[in-house]
């Protein structure tokens, strides 16, 4: 079968599974991005997430990851809700308002990959939901699928940015697609609104400074500092999505899995401080928000209720 076929298949195979865009670029090495994560990593943006400077080459070169490959297929699947939290609850970031969007994608992916079995003849291939070393953003701009915005995060101008990406890499030879250009132009609303000014760059975030990074992956007490400028984020925050102009072309997702719960939609401050461990073991069951625990949800709520 010839690339061009079996790319148009792949297509064809996202599509079904619910992705709103698939793109293909090449397995190779990620020399444009090796320089920039080299220096953001020197530079201690990281912050704890120490897992960031392991398997560096991997990052940079998906090869590593899979032995012959040849193409990475990126996909986009969309996360915006219909529905959003009611007024004075405790804000939860709006991509883990459902079910878990790794077993989601991962899910899809595996269906997507034995699609191109059953159509293409036998073919390798790994699926990838941020759980790798893999570049996602970098994989999807390669790919034609958007660029990357000052906030850090892939944009799209058919759909803004509130999205999952998703990679299948595969030992299939295929038609790359090309990358996508810059729209960001002289905007810098996300910059400029950030709470805690953790974009110090364009596309450049200190996550020692990121409302995100310290509701989710930092483990200790929060930093005094913060506390005036958390504006009632418990997990994640969405600041920088939504004030950016591309996102007014956000769509409510289709995907009934991440439909908000209704917890998540209509808990508030008191409630879920009453909440206990086995209760919260309950409500939490299959949602992205366990990976901050009990324990560091309690926290967040202590540390960013405004008195």
């Amino acid at each position: 079968m010839s690339p061009e076929a079996a790319s148009r298949i792949i297509k064809r195979l996202a599509k079904e599974q619910g992705f709103f865009a698939c793109g293909i670029a090449k397995a190779d090495f990620l020399e444009e991005e090796a320089t920039g994560l080299e220096r953001w990593l020197n530079a201690g943006y990281h912050g704890e997430m120490s897992w960031m400077e392991n398997h560096f080459d991997a990052r940079l070169d998906p090869r590593k990851l899979m032995p012959g490959a040849k193409s990475v297929v990126s996909v986009l699947l969309n996360y915006y809700p219909e529905q959003e939290q009611e007024a004075g609850t405790p804000k939860i970031s709006k991509y883990a308002y459902g079910r878990d969007y790794h077993k989601v994608i991962r899910g899809k992916l595996k269906r997507m990959l034995e699609g191109v079995r059953a159509e293409i003849g036998e073919v390798e291939g790994r699926g990838f939901v941020d759980s790798a070393p893999v570049m996602d953003r970098a994989w999807a701009r390669r790919s034609g699928l958007g660029w990357i915005g000052k906030h850090s995060l892939l944009l799209s101008k058919k759909e803004g940015s509130f999205f999952f990406i998703g990679e299948l890499i595969i030992d299939l030879e295929l038609v790359p697609d090309g990358p996508s250009t810059d729209h960001c132009g002289t905007c810098t609303a996300c910059i400029d609104a950030c709470p805690t000014q953790a974009i110090v760059a364009p596309t450049v975030v200190d996550s020692n400074k990121c409302i995100s990074y310290l509701t989710i992956e930092y483990k200790k007490a929060l930093p005094n500092a913060y506390q005036e400028k958390m504006e009632e984020w418990v997990y994640g925050c969405d600041v920088c999505q939504d004030v950016c102009p591309w996102n007014r072309f956000s769509k409510p997702t289709t995907e009934p899995d991440f439909k908000i719960r209704d917890a998540v939609a209509t808990k508030g401050w008191e409630e879920w401080e009453e909440v206990t461990h086995e209760l919260w073991d309950e409500i939490m069951k299959g949602s992205a928000i366990r990976r901050t625990g009990y324990e560091g949800f309690k926290r967040n709520l202590k540390f960013a209720k405004k008195s």
